[in-house]
Parts: C-alpha cells; structure tokens; sequence
C-alpha cells in the first residue's frame, strides 16, 4: 500500500497494484504455516513469509502470471483453514499544494533543545506554539522520557543531528533488514548529480529550508523519490513535542510513496511485539480491510496509543485505520485555527485536529523543510500522547483519548472534540482518578 504522501501530503486511496509478474495475496489460515503450505502445494501458489501476527495464521503469498488470479482466489478461499484472502493492495497519497513561506521558517538562529542545537524556527513556529507544547512541557515536568514512539513511514535518517540520539530499533521492511533508515532509497545525498539521482544541488542545502507539496520534495523531485524525507518529517513533529521520547523508524514505505498492505501488516505486530507505546501513522487506506483492522485492534487490546491522518481529500469521509475503533483520527487546521481547505472532516471519524499548515521540521541530510498535510498534524497528536504517557506515570494509556479530548474548540463540528492543546490534555490526564 502505498501513501506516504505529503510532504506534504497525506491522502490515500487503496487501488490495484500496477501490473506484476505475480499478483501478491494477504491469507489468513487457521491451520498456520502447515495449512497454507499444504494448500499452496495445491493450487499451485508460493508462501512467501508470515506477516507477524500472534497467532501466526497471516501469511504473504504469490501467484505465478500463469494462473488465472480471481478464480486462483476463490479456490484458495474454499480449502480448509483458509479463513479470508484480500489482494496485498498498493496505496497512493495525494496530497494538498503548499501555499506561501511562513517567516519562520528561515529562522536559522541555533538554539539548545534537550540536548541538541535546532534552528529556532522549529521550536517558535506557529503550530507549535498554538499547542502549547513548551508551557506543557515546563508545567508538567514532562519531554516523554521513557516512552517508545513506533513511526510507520517511509524510514528516518539515522544520522540526523536532531534524532540520532533518540531513535530506537527500527526495521527496513521493503528490504527485510534492520534499521529503518530511508537514505538507502538514494545514491547520494544533496550533491548528488541529476542523473545520479534526480537530484537537483540547488534546491536544498545546510542553509536553504525546502518547501514540499505532493509534487515537489526538496532535494529529490517526482517519481521515484516523490516522498523521499516524509518519515524524517514526521519524525522531527514527534521530537518537537516529546523531545525525550524514543522513535521506533518502521519503514513499510518506498521513497516514491508507496507500501504493499503486508509490510504495513508487518510493522503493525513488529511495533507491538517491540514494546511501542505510540503508533504515528501518517498514510491511509480509502477502502476498508479487515486484515488491518484486526492488526489495529490487537495493537490497542495490548494498549498502544495509535494516531492516523484522517486524509487530505477536503472530503467528510471514511479513511482507514483513522475510522478504526479505538484510532485517533487526526484533521488538520491552519495557523489562523481554522480547519484547512484541503483536509478530511466530519465527525465521525475525526476525533480532533492539529496544525498541518508550513509545519517546519526535520529533513535528511541534517536539514529542515515544511510541509502541508494531515501527515503533519498527525506526529503532532502522536507526540503529545507520548508527552502524556511519559509523565511520571500519572498518565496511564486509558487516559491519553481522555485527555487528548481537552481540546482547544474552535467552533468547527467537523473537527471532533478540536485542535489539539498539549497543555490541557496534560492537566487533564493529571486529574484523573
């Protein structure tokens, strides 16, 4: 599945996967590993791994191009065991087109944040002071130490001077290798010549901040690299507002802003099974799978937090996993607080919202760009979540949608319980019984 969007970007919707020598298949079988081998021998299809469930019965599996695939799938479906079969869809975003400069974001001075150096325009850009995220931080004596913050994206830059102290264990699963880091997704970084990578020198460098939208990605421009830096974007928005929280980078997604549903399966039960305590996920699905929502829903049965975008389509409609139960579904306002032009509304399945508007952060190669999008409202949410769950235990998971309600209304419906207040949620959770 695809999606990534954005950076500036952030809607999805499901659609078939481009043509394939073999067509790519999610099975659910009961009878596990022997089950699915069994009924492979005879229809002729290769198991090609498990997906990470608990329970062991999700498994990837391939059909060759001489078999016809829709009759190939109902025959599957009828052997014994085999409790579901969903085509392993591919998911592409769209994405808002960023309007103007905000000042902020040429504010190169350095300042001292937990320990590194950040450009002041990260920390006094407008989104975040309207979620109050350092007076909640101060109050509170909260940066989400101790919490583990799974990013389901397209990887992060490891060497990132602002993350690199804060990243935890992550997984490469486009490549099946450890990590998660999404700079091996280009030869070369912002020197890199035209024909080497698309690259284009000019555009981004240690003192330029790129503006993205669906179409242009700083250094990397369309095509293959359309998303490239998106999951080091989200990653810097969860830094922003829990400083001291860990960031699990889970790469299920390919610098051109696309995932099969599998590896988003895959980094589901890996961020589980891991020990996050946050899911950010900045992409979506416009169709519904059940595969997914079962992932979701043992994800919040062992009690992670889990945050999606609700899209970028200006549409009252469903995504998925934001109109899952027990998924905070995230819109996007305007730094006018107002809700943007191009997001997702309506209640349900919007559960609040957060800036999403010229959001300054972090970008490879130790840089900073900004984007437009829900994909950039949602860390924002998963953030204070993290925030939360790392104050002193006075927090516990069942309170963070509690008091992540206490927000800021800003007389929108569409817009759930309204725009996120770090500060408020914070008070709030700290009340509780």
């Amino acid at each position: 599945m695809g999606w990534l969007a954005c950076l500036v970007l952030v809607v999805v919707s499901a659609c078939t996967p481009a043509a394939e020598a073999q067509t790519r298949l999610i099975v659910t079988d009961s009878l596990g590993l022997p089950g699915i081998n069994l009924t492979c021998l005879l229809m002729g299809c290769n198991v090609v791994r498990g997906l990470g469930d608990p329970n062991g019965q999700l498994f990837l599996v391939t059909l060759p191009p001489i078999l016809n695939p829709v009759t190939k799938l109902l025959q599957i479906s009828l052997q014994l065991g085999v409790l579901s079969v969903e085509v392993d869809q591919v998911v592409s975003q769209q994405g808002p087109v960023s309007t103007g400069t905000p000042s902020y974001m040429t504010d190169e001075t350095p300042v001292t944040y937990y320990g590194t150096t950040v450009w002041q325009g990260y920390l006094v850009q407008t989104g975040n002071q309207l979620v109050r995220t350092g007076q909640a931080q101060a109050a509170f004596n909260a940066a989400g130490n101790g919490v583990i913050v799974a990013d389901i994206d397209t990887g992060v830059d490891p060497t990132h001077p602002v993350l690199q102290g804060v990243l935890f264990d992550g997984y490469d699963f486009t490549r099946n290798v450890s990590g998660g880091s999404e700079l091996a997704d280009v030869s070369g970084g912002p020197t890199t010549s035209q024909n080497n990578a698309e690259a284009s020198p000019t555009v981004l460098d240690q003192r330029t901040v790129a503006v993205l939208d669906q179409r242009t990605v700083a250094v990397l421009d369309g095509g293959s690299y359309s998303d490239f830096g998106h999951g080091t974007m989200t990653a810097g928005i969860i830094h922003l507002v829990a400083p001291q929280a860990k960031i699990m980078p889970l790469k299920a997604f390919s610098a051109n802003g696309s995932a099969y549903d599998s590896d988003i399966l895959r980094a589901i039960y890996y961020a589980v099974a891991n020990g996050a305590q946050v899911m950010n996920m900045s992409w979506n699905y416009s169709s519904y799978s059940s595969d997914l929502a079962q992932a979701i829903k043992y994800a919040n049965s062992k009690g992670v937090i889990s945050v999606a975008s609700a899209g970028n389509s200006g549409e009252y409609t469903m995504v998925y996993p934001g109109g899952l139960p027990g998924v905070i579904d995230v819109a996007s306002t305007s730094n006018e607080d107002s809700q943007s032009t191009f997001t997702n509304y309506g209640v349900p399945p919007v559960f609040m919202a957060a800036p999403g508007e010229g959001v300054v952060t972090t970008y490879p190669w130790g840089t900073y760009a900004a984007g437009w999008g829900t994909s950039f409202s949602t860390p924002f949410v998963a953030g204070a979540a993290a925030l939360m769950l790392g104050a002193n235990s006075n927090c516990p998971n069942w309170t963070v949608p509690v008091g992540l309600a206490n927000a800021h209304y800003i007389g929108d419906i569409n817009l759930g319980f309204g725009r996120l207040d770090t500060y408020q949620a914070m008070q709030a959770c700290n009340l509780l019984p």
